[in-house]
C-alpha cells in the first residue's frame, strides 16, 4: 500500500514546483522611466533564469532580491544593446558572490556587424577585450566564476538544463540574427520573442499551446516600414497568439511612440486573440 500511495503522489512532486515570471525591464532603446528588456523565471523562490539584461536590468535584478548565485543561465535573445548592455555589470559584481559555479551565457550565431555569442563574450572579455582585466572569467581558473558560451543557430534546437527544457529558433528581426526562447519548466511554457517582426512562421511553431507568450509591443499599425521590419504589428500579434493556441499574451518593450495607444492596440490584437493580455511593467511578478 505505501507504494501505492508513492507512485500517485510522485506527479505532485514532480509539478509542485512554485514558478512565477518577473519583469524586470518592460520598456526599449530610448530614455524612459522603465528599464530596458530583461526577465527572470523563479522556481521555488530562487531566480534561475535570466532572459536578456538591457540596460536597467542591473538595478532591477537587485531591487527583485535574486541572487546571481542561484542563476542556471542568462539567455540572450540578440545583441542589440537594450538587451545585452548590463551583462558586464552583472558579471562584475558577481565577483562580489559567492558564485563559483559555471554560468552559461546562451545566444545565436555571427551575422552582419553581429559577432556569435562566443565572440561576443571574448569582445568584452578577452585578452583584447574592452574589459580584459577580466579575462580570467573565461577559464576554469576563475578567480569568481567561469562563463561559458553556449550558441544556438537559427533552427529549431533543443537544450537541457536539468528539469529545465529550453528551445530555440531564429526569429525575423530585421537583418539582426535573432532567437526566440521556449521555457518548459514544472509542466509550464513559456515563451520569449525577443524582438520581432514575426513575418515567418517560426514563432507560432515554437509557441504552440504555451501558457505564457512574452512578446514586444513596440510600434503600433501607423508605425513606418522600417519599424515594422523590425517589430509585430499588434495585428500581427494577435494573429501569431491566436495560430500559437497560447493561453497568456504579455506585452512589453514598451516604447513611447506606443503610449497612449494601449487601448486601441488591445482592440487590434483582439480581431484575432481572445485570450489573456498583460501589459507587462517593471518588478511585475506573475505568479505561473
Amino acid at each position: 500500500m505505501k507504494s501505492i500511495i508513492l507512485f500517485l503522489t510522485l506527479p505532485l512532486f514532480l509539478y509542485s514546483q512554485s514558478l512565477s515570471l518577473q519583469i524586470l525591464g518592460s520598456g526599449g532603446p530610448e530614455f524612459s522611466q522603465r528599464a530596458s528588456s530583461s526577465y527572470l523565471i523563479w522556481i521555488d523562490g530562487k531566480a534561475r533564469i535570466m532572459v536578456d539584461a538591457g540596460g536597467g536590468a542591473f538595478l532591477r535584478f537587485t531591487q527583485s532580491g535574486a541572487k546571481i548565485e542561484d542563476l542556471h543561465f542568462i539567455a540572450l535573445t540578440h545583441l542589440h544593446i537594450d538587451h545585452s548592455a548590463d551583462l558586464p555589470a552583472f558579471m562584475k559584481a558577481g565577483f562580489f558572490t559567492k558564485r563559483t559555479e559555471l554560468l552559461p551565457i546562451l545566444g545565436t550565431v555571427a551575422q552582419g556587424d553581429f559577432p556569435n555569442i562566443s565572440t561576443y563574450l571574448k569582445r568584452l572579455f578577452g585578452k583584447n577585450g574592452a574589459y580584459a582585466y577580466m579575462q580570467d572569467i573565461l577559464t576554469p581558473q576563475s578567480d569568481s566564476f567561469q562563463i561559458k558560451p553556449i550558441l544556438f543557430d537559427q533552427g529549431f534546437n533543443h537544450m537541457k538544463f536539468g528539469t529545465i527544457s529550453v528551445g530555440t529558433v531564429g526569429v525575423t528581426h530585421g537583418k539582426i540574427p535573432a532567437i526566440a526562447y521556449c521555457i518548459n519548466v514544472g509542466g509550464k511554457k513559456i515563451v520569449f520573442a525577443g524582438d520581432t517582426s514575426a513575418s515567418s512562421g517560426n514563432l507560432i511553431e515554437l509557441a504552440k499551446d504555451a501558457d505564457y507568450l512574452v512578446v514586444h509591443q513596440a510600434i503600433t499599425e501607423m508605425s513606418g516600414k522600417f519599424a515594422k521590419f523590425l517589430h509585430a504589428t499588434p495585428r500581427r500579434i494577435g494573429e501569431v497568439a491566436l495560430k500559437a493556441n497560447v493561453k497568456n499574451l504579455i506585452l512589453s518593450h514598451r516604447m513611447k511612440r506606443t503610449y497612449g495607444f494601449e487601448k486601441k492596440s488591445i482592440k487590434e490584437i483582439r480581431e484575432k486573440f481572445l485570450g489573456n493580455i498583460i501589459w507587462a511593467e517593471d518588478l511585475l511578478t506573475i505568479s505561473l
